[in-house]
């Protein structure tokens, strides 16, 4: 954790023990000691997106536990190339730009033990945002594209239609009952969301579904 309180989520298999780490921001000694006293075998590093809070401790940890980061999507890029640069100017220390082993793209499957996630790729706050869904357990890994009732910063209007086209018709679609991590803060449910948050839920976005349902947005803001 880092002085802006971000979520470091530490996933495992029961059955292997096998595990994963989502967002690595920073106190890479207490996940350390975290996931020695459970007895969980780290195979990778997850990313969501590349802001430091959330990415600028996964190059030491990952050289720690000699395992490999992983995502966002590839339209990340320069976003964790500059990371040093947003580090610096928002104040975080002892921040480290990586190198993914792999970028993701939407759809693909990422295996933790006997367990599966989804990316799903989520612009809005960042060009290449990603959401780490397990269908089995009902719950998402968001970063900062939704908190309870909040949304993600976009910084204008076309990443703020980007960021509740990636709310309204990629994530509130796998269900109602789905639990969210998000990047900082408490979990919530997309149900809960949709009917309280003030920027997405069903009231609120009314005026947006006919733009979504427009395939000229879909071409010109490269989404699907």
């Amino acid at each position: 954790m880092t002085h802006v309180q971000q979520n470091c989520s530490v996933i495992w298999c029961a059955e292997t023990l096998r595990g994963a780490i989502v967002d690595p921001g920073g106190e890479i000694d207490r996940v350390k000691a975290y996931i020695d006293e459970r007895g969980i075998e780290v195979e990778r590093l997850l990313v969501t997106h590349g802001h430091p809070d959330h990415a600028g401790a996964a190059a030491d940890l990952a050289a720690l536990l000699e395992v490999p980061v992983e995502g966002p999507h590839r339209a990340e890029e320069k976003v964790i190339a500059n990371m040093n640069a947003i580090a610096e100017e928002h104040g975080f220390e002892g921040i480290r730009p990586y190198t993914p082993a792999r970028w993701f793209e939407h759809g693909d499957s990422i295996q933790v033990g006997n367990q599966q996630l989804v990316m799903l790729h989520c612009p809005g706050h960042t060009d290449g945002h990603a959401v780490y869904y397990s269908e089995a357990a009902r719950l998402a890994f968001v970063g900062d594209i939704l908190f309870r009732n909040a949304i993600g910063a976009t910084g204008n209007s076309e990443n703020y239609l980007k960021l509740l086209y990636s709310i309204r018709r990629k994530l509130f679609p796998l269900g109602d009952d789905v639990v969210f991590v998000p990047g900082h803060d408490a979990l919530s449910t997309f149900g809960d969301e949709r009917v309280f948050n003030p920027y997405v839920s069903d009231f609120a976005a009314e005026d947006y579904e006919q733009v979504f349902d427009d395939p000229r947005f879909l071409q010109e803001h490269s989404l699907s």
